[in-house]
């Protein structure tokens, strides 16, 4: 007899963080749109908030981003025309150059992170009790680290080389 791929775990496993993440996604988009931020934009202050320094070296921005360095590049050039960052220079590294969040950044987002741990509480947080959860993101950064090594590149603070 024939096994039923169809209804496999692990198609079912996978189609539920899909849907998971595209309701979530579009609650946030909405809530986003009104700090005039996209959900890239939103991602790149909090990695880069989340930072030493609020600062990333613009390769390990692209790494926790899962964006190419050319699309880091065309983000980090709006925001930074939206005054969001701006880029500060490698002392040791010419080619190297870092992304910073300014003071009217970290206001941005400020503004913006109530009503959004509002939404992660209404509709992820609220759905799990503790153990739950403890178990959920502890699963979770083991699938992420081994999908996404780079999701925590530089996050560890600078040993003073670029």
């Amino acid at each position: 007899m024939t096994e039923n791929l169809y209804d496999d775990s692990r198609l079912t496993a996978m189609g539920l963080v899909m849907e998971v993440h595209a309701g979530l996604a579009a609650r946030f988009a909405a809530q986003f749109e009104e700090h005039d931020l996209s959900s890239v934009e939103f991602e790149v202050l909090m990695r880069l908030a989340r930072s030493p320094q609020h600062e990333l070296r613009m390769t390990d921005l692209a790494a926790q981003t899962s964006l190419s360095t050319s699309g880091v590049t065309r983000v980090v050039d709006r925001m930074e025309r939206d005054g969001l960052l701006c880029r500060r220079a490698c002392p040791s590294d010419r080619r190297s150059a870092y992304a910073v969040v300014t003071e009217s950044g970290m206001t941005r987002l400020d503004e913006t992170l109530p009503g959004h741990i509002q939404l992660i509480e209404d509709w992820f947080i609220s759905q799990l009790d503790s153990a739950a959860l403890d178990n959920l993101l502890d699963s979770l950064r083991i699938v992420r680290d081994a999908v996404h090594p780079g999701a925590t590149a530089g996050s560890a603070g600078r040993a003073g080389d670029c």
